[in-house]
């Protein structure tokens, strides 16, 4: 704690001793070097103040990003329940060929989908670990929109067979869980990219992440 506080009032602590000492000695330093050599050190002092500021709301959406792509890939991916693929199995009880056929399509994109989820949570927390996170900040996020929006795909496939076919109750119960915790999680990755846009430039917009529509039982 000691070491954090002399960290961040070294450079205060310099810009008062130089005052003091000029207006000790100010008839060995006249005030025409001192005032410009203190208005100097101030702008100096802002700079890094605002330099520090920024890294520091730069390391928290980095830990941001990296609890959502962690809870991304532990509520809505693998086995599960909450994961749109392992609702999209629930379907096979439809006695419907081409639901079938449109299902086992999923599941073969949900291996994918698994990969690139776990393989994308473990390399955000690695460059977290290893101080590596700032600077793959905006390519972290950008992944994690896409993969998002690939997925939020499927729940809207999902939607459309449900509104053309007789779903059982418990997978629309299921799915409506799911709905729930989903745009929780989108709400907090809009939040997310809304601060990141204040201290650092991206293409993302928050609109562009969308909720999923509740299904009625």
């Amino acid at each position: 704690m000691l070491a954090d506080i002399l960290k961040k009032s070294w450079y205060p602590a310099l810009i008062t001793v130089f005052a003091i000492l000029s207006l000790i000695f100010y008839d060995v330093i006249p005030y025409s070097i001192s005032i410009p050599v203190l208005v100097v050190l101030l702008c100096i002092g802002f700079f890094i103040a605002y330099i520090s500021t920024r890294k520091s709301k730069l390391e928290k959406q980095s830990l941001r990003l990296s609890q959502l792509a962690t809870h991304f890939n532990r509520r809505f991916m693998g086995n599960s329940q909450l994961s749109i693929f392992e609702i999209i199995n629930g379907l096979f009880g439809i006695e419907n060929e081409q639901v079938w056929e449109w299902a086992r399509g999923c599941d073969m994109a949900r291996r994918i989908f698994d990969s690139w989820s776990e393989n994308f949570a473990a390399r955000v927390e690695n460059d977290l670990r290893n101080r590596r996170h700032i600077a793959f900040l905006q390519t972290h996020i950008n992944e994690l929109w896409a993969l998002n929006n690939h997925y939020y795909e499927f729940t809207e496939q999902f939607v459309e067979i449900a509104n053309r076919f007789d779903v059982p109750k418990d997978i629309l119960e299921q799915y409506n869980k799911f709905t729930e915790e989903y745009n929780i999680f989108v709400q907090n990755f809009r939040e997310a990219i809304n601060e990141l846009k204040t201290i650092a430039h991206t293409q993302l917009e928050a609109p562009s992440i969308k909720l999923v529509k509740e299904l009625k039982k």
